[in-house]
């Protein structure tokens, strides 16, 4: 028989099954807290960013129509602007057309240039899209709208999608008009677009909520020469309407003043 020999066993500490599982669960926990405040910041800047976003897109329309009307308003006389506002599959839809003509060697009227602003129904996503085209002799880009035809200048080019509301008024006063006509310009145009959400309003139409509007108003040949209405002031006259004096007018210094009718808040004494 062989001696049995003692057998020496060595144990090193290590992480039990409980202590595993409980540190997974702390990590998961942190990690889902992380990316919670991760999810939240990304929201939150993604909010900012449609913020500015929604806000940039109907600047630079509000920017493209007024430089529209300044260029050829302002170039001189022989322009014109229509202005019409309809409803299109219930959407509140407009046109504005400027048109400058001018008189060439034969005595005959030519289109110098013709700008359309309007909008109309997109059939894919049933909202409103804007177009603008622009034709006539003078070119907007000479290198590439010489090399096109007529037929060519006149498409319409889309410039946004998902329109809810694009009106076009002329405002007089309080009130606003939504057609205009002839050869006498306005005033002013009004501009109105949105792309908020729309509800049905009682006639069948839609409409948005008044703070999700977008309003500007263009004045027209920002360039005119204003008359001003000055009253001519009689030099003999010492007193104006309302009873007080020329404040030009030199007072004596030898006259005593009443302390009572100056207003001092010093009274008078008396001895």
């Amino acid at each position: 028989m062989q001696p049995i020999k003692n057998k020496i066993y060595s144990f090193e500490r290590a992480f039990t099954l409980v202590e595993v599982l409980a540190a997974l669960t702390v990590g998961t926990m942190v990690l889902i807290v992380v990316m919670a405040l991760y999810n939240r910041g990304q929201s939150g800047s993604a909010a900012v960013i449609d913020r500015i976003e929604s806000d940039r897109l109907p600047r630079e329309v509000f920017q493209r129509i007024a430089e529209d009307l300044d260029r050829v308003v302002g170039a001189g006389q022989g322009t014109q602007i229509d202005i019409l506002n309809k409803f299109q599959d219930g959407f509140s839809a407009a046109k504005i057309e400027i048109v400058r003509n001018i008189t060439d060697a034969k005595d005959q009227s030519q289109i110098f240039e013709k700008i359309i602003w309007q909008s109309s129904i997109d059939p894919d996503s049933g909202l409103l899209t804007l177009y603008r085209s622009h034709s006539g002799i003078a070119l907007e880009d000479t290198l590439l709208d010489s090399q096109k035809e007529a037929w060519q200048q006149e498409v319409f080019v889309p410039i946004c999608t998902g329109l809810t509301l694009f009106r076009i008024e002329v405002p007089q006063g309080e009130t606003s008009i939504d057609q205009w006509t002839g050869e006498a310009l306005p005033p002013a145009v009004k501009v109105t677009l949105s792309f908020a959400q729309p509800y049905k309003t009682v006639t069948g139409t839609f409409d948005v909520p008044e703070q999700d509007k977008l309003v500007r108003t263009i004045a027209i040949d920002r360039t005119r020469k204003l008359a001003f209405n000055i009253p001519a002031l009689d030099a003999n006259q010492s007193a104006d309407a309302n009873g007080k004096s020329d404040a030009n007018q030199p007072t004596d210094a030898n006259q005593p003043v009443d302390v009572e009718e100056s207003g001092s808040p010093m009274p008078f004494l008396r001895r």
